[in-house]
């Protein structure tokens, strides 16, 4: 299943049926799970895990060194869970000792071609990740989060679980769960009715949650007033979540 054009480190750790392209390099302390396939001319360099399933396309860089100035070598590391997709020219690098030590990526995101990951990230479940997205390093995303191709995200930013970036979005601010973002900076344009909807979401739950973005952004409150009063009128875990987005934001939300 290995080409044999292809370059495999003695010491890393491959499934049984895990197929790897020619031309690519596979590194020492790399692991990569069942099912996995690995294009051609693809680099895997280690300390990285792979999932189950993992798919990597052509010319993707999967767990190099990160391009922090204080990164000085030191054995940090990338792990990804199963069913991800790395499309052409993916770069995802490990982190950094200053911070997690480790760049974190769920099960079943899909990365589309020329996408960055920088150190440090923590990518959940089930997020989309369009052409060109740039995420700096220390960036969180949550599960289901959707970011519009050429969109880029300032460092130590959190967007939140079910939340989408329209194309082309700067994005220097937290953004909270469910909410649907654009712009150049980006600011906050609704709610993700559409992701929501697809994804099941009770009318009671979207009804809530429309309630509870109009106190946060149509009401004249403080951010701290509009928290209050959705979680006094609303008892939904929906409402909570969006609640404890907007409350561990650290950057301030986006407005």
């Amino acid at each position: 299943m290995i080409h044999p054009t292809a370059l495999v480190d003695p010491a890393a750790r491959l499934a049984d049926d895990v197929e790897v392209g020619p031309f690519s390099v596979i590194g020492a302390d790399v692991t990569i799970g069942a099912g996995s396939v690995i294009g051609p001319h693809v680099v895997v360099k280690g300390p990285t895990i792979l999932g189950e399933r993992t798919r990597i396309f052509q010319f993707a860089s999967v767990g190099e060194d990160c391009q922090d100035k204080k990164y000085a070598g030191e054995p940090t590391r990338l792990v990804m869970g199963d069913d991800n997709v790395i499309r052409e020219g993916v770069t995802l690098h490990r982190g950094t000792v200053q911070d997690r030590s480790e760049t974190t990526i769920g099960s079943r995101n899909l990365f589309m071609a020329y996408v960055h990951v920088g150190h440090d990230c923590v990518i959940g479940n089930d997020c989309i990740l369009a052409n060109q997205v740039t995420l700096a390093g220390h960036v969180t995303l949550g599960d289901h989060a959707i970011l519009g191709g050429l969109s880029a995200v300032h460092q130590f930013c959190h967007f939140g679980e079910h939340a989408m970036a329209g194309g082309g979005s700067i994005i220097t601010k937290d953004t909270p769960a469910y909410v649907m973002i654009n712009g150049n900076p980006a600011e906050a344009r609704g709610l993700n009715l559409v992701g929501l909807k697809r994804r099941g979401f009770s009318r009671e739950a979207i009804a809530a949650l429309t309630s509870a973005y109009k106190l946060v952004y149509r009401q004249g409150l403080t951010v701290e007033q509009a928290v209050s009063e959705m979680r006094s009128r609303f008892d939904l875990p929906e409402v909570t979540q969006f609640a404890d987005s907007i409350e561990r934001s650290t950057r301030g939300i986006v407005r």
